[in-house]
C-alpha cells in the first residue's frame, strides 16, 4: 500500500471517528434526543441529494445548451 493510500484511510478513519464523537457529544453531553438527531440526519440527507440532483441537472442543461451552441456555429 503506497504512502498517499494510508493517508487516505488513516484521514478517513480518524474523520469518522470525529463524527461519531461529535454525535455522542450531541446526545449524551447535551441531551439532545435519539429522535431528533435521526430528523437532522435525515433532514441533512434529503438536502444534500437534492444540491447533488439540482447540480448534476444545471449540468446536463450547460451540457446540452453548449452542443446547441456548437451546432448553430458549425453551419
Amino acid at each position: 500500500m503506497s504512502k498517499a493510500s494510508r493517508r487516505f484511510y488513516r484521514s478517513l478513519v480518524l474523520g469518522v471517528a470525529a463524527l461519531g464523537v461529535m454525535i455522542w457529544a450531541a446526545i449524551d453531553q447535551f441531551g439532545i434526543s435519539r429522535e431528533h438527531m435521526l430528523n437532522l440526519f435525515t433532514t441533512t440527507l434529503l438536502i444534500a441529494g437534492g444540491v447533488i440532483v439540482l447540480a448534476a441537472a444545471i449540468a446536463m442543461l450547460w451540457v446540452g445548451v453548449r452542443k446547441l451552441v456548437q451546432r448553430d456555429n458549425s453551419d
